[in-house]
């Protein structure tokens, strides 16, 4: 049987917590989501439905910025993880990496779901996000040479991360939407774990 690392101990501890943090029901153990606000809002968290699930109608405009900002940087987290998936050589970075991919996936879809598509908050639930002021980092990651794209990617990664903890810190204490602020809650506290994890990796 495999030893695990201490590094994929606490990412597994790291995607556990995040699930627990949410409803019983929204999701398993080991890939945490948006957690339903009932039993009926459940189902395809990341389908048409969940956006109604949500209650579009009663998120204020700042809570549709924030979900919109989220998906932007979710998508920039996979563009950067994809772009180094297959160079990186460190065992235990790939791990929290693909941790990172499927729980970002995971968020995404259900993020995405929860948009509002027509009425108040639509055209800012349109609005790309698609820079994020790393675009210079995503080309240190594509021209790094392979003996650096290990360390490259822990660097790009521990700033994209923490950026998403300091937004979704500072939306705990503005946004109007109770499940919209537990999911900022809970991306702060898995993305500071993430950052963490990324500046501790030898």
């Amino acid at each position: 049987m495999p030893r695990r690392t201490p590094l994929a101990s606490l990412v597994a501890a790291l995607l556990l917590t995040g699930a627990c943090a949410g409803s019983p029901t929204s999701s398993p153990p080991t890939l945490p989501r948006p957690a339903p606000a009932s039993p009926a809002g459940s189902a395809a968290a990341g389908s048409a439905g969940a956006g109604s699930a949500v209650g579009a109608d009663a998120m204020s405009g700042i809570d549709v910025v924030f979900l919109s900002t989220m998906v932007g940087h979710s998508e920039r987290t996979l563009q950067i993880v994809g772009l180094a998936r297959d160079r990186v050589r460190d065992e235990t970075l790939r791990t929290l990496a693909a941790a990172i991919e499927a729980t970002e996936a995971d968020e995404l879809a259900a993020m995405r779901g929860w948009l509002p598509t027509t009425g108040p908050g639509a055209s800012a639930a349109a609005h790309h996000h698609d820079g994020h002021g790393d675009d210079a980092a995503l080309d240190r990651l594509r021209t790094a040479p392979d003996a650096d794209v290990d360390r490259v990617l822990r660097e790009v990664l521990a700033d994209h991360q923490r950026a998403a903890a300091d937004l979704s810190r500072s939306h705990v204490g503005v946004g109007r939407n109770e499940r919209v602020r537990d999911l900022a809650r809970r991306i702060e506290q898995s993305r500071t774990a993430e950052v963490e994890l990324l500046r501790g990796t030898p």
